[in-house]
């Protein structure tokens, strides 16, 4: 079975690094908000483009933090609108509604399914305070547009860059557009812990000590606490491992980019929608870094099967869109069709930086042969 991401072969080809960083965290006996973590922290910074990196548990945490740090400056009230994309992953709403702030959930871009700026101008009203762009599957939104619109409405932005690490449009990385941003370094990433973790971005000052008071019990100063602060914080152990795999982020990207290549140009079945257009992709290969490559077919579940059949292990993200979860009962009667269409829809085919190219091969000759 080609499996849809091999973590233990992505994470055996660093063993030696990986337990030559763990044996130094634990030889130090410093765990908690140590050297590793502030290396980690203007290490990534520095690739993102910021002036600050914050470590914290996980990415929630990231979107979380933010955006309290944001009431807790003055910048956001209970209550205020937050426009965000309504095919996001439910974190993403999560984090607005945990800060009673309002989601306003807009219908993607149909090619890119990312942020569609026309449709954030036409959800802006006068209680719209932010927006919150998630990078899906590995592509910037439309940042530059985004950061226009927000300047004209005197709007915050928070990049949800879960999917994005080292994405750009141009020389400007994911983390770096926006005002702040969150990343994941859940083990499955790009750029993958070996364990929970997250970071918030930010070249904002301000903010970035808000975000690591609040995520340190609301402490500064030990036994000093300004903000009702809670425990949120990247370890030592993960900053370590995170800073090995960092420097092979680059080159993972590439192979990833490499995979998604080969399907754009192989896969020619028909009943399989390749994303957007394989030209459209093809165009923004060298600025996608390829979270997931997904694919739509109107007959999901039998793709699927099929493709079960013939060894090669798929994923569907995600099956309910966060508006018909049951988390969000009062939004089951939106209309929102496209994202339901999408949810319907996408599959994503397996990829990662240790796929081989017979596996690669393996999975185009598959979905060319669906049907048949």
């Amino acid at each position: 079975m080609i499996p849809f991401l091999d973590l233990q072969a992505v994470n055996a080809s660093l063993r030696e690094e990986l337990l030559s960083a763990a044996a130094r965290v634990i030889d130090s006996g410093w765990y908690i908000q140590g050297q590793e973590l502030k290396a980690f922290e203007q290490e990534f910074a520095a690739y993102c483009g910021t002036r600050h990196c914050v470590g914290v548990a996980n990415g929630l945490d990231a979107l979380i933090l933010v955006l309290r740090a944001w009431k807790a400056l003055g910048r956001l009230k209970e209550g205020d609108e937050v426009i965000v994309p309504a095919n996001t992953y439910i974190a993403s709403i999560l984090a607005i509604t945990e800060n009673r702030l309002t989601p306003v959930l807009v219908e993607p871009d149909e090619q890119s399914c990312n942020l569609s700026p026309n449709k954030i101008a036409a959800a802006i009203t006068p209680n719209t305070k932010a927006i919150l762009a998630v990078h899906l599957y590995g592509r910037l939104a439309p940042m530059a547009d985004i950061m226009a619109l927000a300047e004209k409405h005197q709007l915050l932005v928070l990049e949800d860059s879960a999917q994005a690490h080292g994405a750009a449009i141009g020389e400007r990385r994911a983390g770096s557009w926006g005002h702040a941003s969150g990343f994941s370094f859940y083990p499955g990433k790009n750029l993958g812990a070996l364990g929970d973790g997250g970071a918030v971005t930010t070249s904002d000052d301000d903010l970035a000590e808000a975000v690591r008071a609040i995520g340190n019990y609301g402490s500064q100063k030990k036994y000093e606490n300004i903000y009702q602060g809670v425990n949120s914080r990247l370890d030592e152990l993960q900053a370590a491992l995170l800073r090995v795999k960092l420097v092979r982020l680059d080159q993972d990207t590439n192979a990833r980019r490499k995979v998604a290549q080969r399907y754009l140009s192989g896969i020619s079945h028909p009943s399989i929608a390749l994303p957007g257009s394989s030209q459209y992709w093809l165009e923004c290969a060298e600025q996608h870094v390829w979270h997931l490559f997904i694919v739509r077919c109107t007959d999901r579940r039998s793709l699927q099967a099929h493709l079960q059949q013939h060894g090669v292990q798929t994923l569907v993200h995600y099956p309910i869109p966060p508006h018909l979860q049951q988390a969000y009962s009062s939004w089951n009667g939106l209309s929102l069709p496209l994202t339901e269409k999408l949810h319907e829809q996408v599959l994503s085919l397996p990829i990662g930086p240790a796929m081989t190219n017979e596996q690669v091969e393996s999975v185009v000759a598959a979905c060319n042969a669906y049907g048949c």
